[in-house]
């Protein structure tokens, strides 16, 4: 049980150190020192993740469970909130006090995370209802997560028209001017939108462009659809 079977995960067998932590209301980013592997801080937090998971199966507080391992209250928060790196024999203690094998400890580290690429020009030309001369839709990537889709498109307007496409769908949109200004519209509001503004949206209200005011102009619209309509 106190020996680690997987040789790449050698590095934990360091003392333990602590990383400065920047928190925000959607997940955690840390400082990473350059001469450290992203692999590594994935390591961390498949630790922490699966350390709180069983011992909230377990039924057991932060210092329930802490008594039991035998390490500090602070240090098994650190651990379950990915601030530290575990040594070899916190990982023997936290896997004995779980009565799980210390590789169960890294479960999830492996899991491939999707992500979508794309080099600058190299996008797939898509045809929306609002496709017409001189209305370009560029897809810039559509990634499906387990219960989410979001839908990433390079807008491009070159030509004036009598008309002008108007949107509903159900999500969140967001615009971000790159090139041009133009009056946008959503519900009964009108934006005018120059380089660099941005605008995120219902899009359940009706939106579009309704003045061309600077051509070209260039914008990205990110959409991320909920769960009804994935």
């Amino acid at each position: 049980m106190c020996q680690l079977t997987v040789n790449d995960l050698a590095h934990y067998a360091g003392e333990v150190t602590d990383d400065p932590l920047i928190r925000n209301q959607s997940g955690i980013a840390r400082e990473r020192p350059v001469d450290q592997s992203v692999e590594e801080l994935e390591l961390e937090t498949a630790i922490a993740h699966n350390v709180r998971r069983l011992r909230r199966q377990q039924g057991l507080s932060v210092g329930d469970m802490a008594s039991r391992v035998g390490i500090s209250k602070a240090m098994l928060s650190k651990i379950e909130n990915a601030q530290t790196s575990c040594s070899l024999s916190t990982l023997a203690r936290l896997a004995n006090g779980f009565d799980v094998s210390v590789t169960s400890l890294f479960r999830g580290a492996e899991m491939e995370r999707s992500a979508v690429f794309v080099k600058a020009g190299e996008g797939n030309e898509i045809v929306r209802e609002g496709s017409r001369e001189g209305h370009e839709y560029e897809l810039l990537g559509s990634l499906r997560g387990e219960h989410k889709r979001l839908e990433c498109l390079l807008v491009t307007l070159t030509e004036k028209s009598v008309t002008q496409p108007l949107f509903q769908h159900a999500g969140t949109e967001f615009l971000y001017v790159l090139e041009g200004v133009m009056d946008y519209a959503h519900s009964r509001s009108v934006y005018r939108m120059h380089p660099g503004d941005a605008l995120q949206l219902d899009g359940e209200g009706a939106h579009g462009p309704v003045e061309l005011v600077e051509l070209p102009i260039r914008f990205l619209s990110v959409i991320a659809f909920p769960d009804s309509a994935v």
